[in-house]
């Protein structure tokens, strides 16, 4: 997929938490027994918890090494908005909206135009 397609909003979603994490490659994070489809719940050195995608993280017992830098922003989205792919992970797609703000949208909720 090539960063510059366009997606339509076709199902509301409301962001779940009020907060992001903002992850560095090299970071350390804990994780909990929490999964969810490819997608592991971590918590960083300032006690921020958040689902990063697994593959962004090499496990050694309950601390992860952060493989790529992340930001677990999700974007909250009406139907009909027009979004600017950049990439998808575990069910997820990672865009930009018109204002500029990149986030996080379940790929159920959006069609590729």
């Amino acid at each position: 997929m090539m960063m510059n397609e366009v997606y339509r909003v076709t199902v509301k979603h409301k962001a779940s938490y009020p907060y992001s994490v903002e992850l560095r490659t090299g970071e350390k994070v804990t994780i909990s027994d929490k999964r969810e489809k490819g997608w592991i719940w971590c918590t960083n050195k300032e006690g921020v918890s958040a689902w990063i995608p697994e593959k962004y993280l090499s496990q050694e017992n309950q601390t992860c090494t952060v493989l790529s830098d992340y930001n677990s922003t999700e974007l909250t989205v009406e139907v009909g908005e027009r979004l600017t792919f950049i990439k998808e992970e575990c069910g997820w797609v990672l865009c930009i909206n018109r204002q500029g703000q990149s986030g996080w949208v379940p790929s159920h909720k959006v069609r590729k135009l």
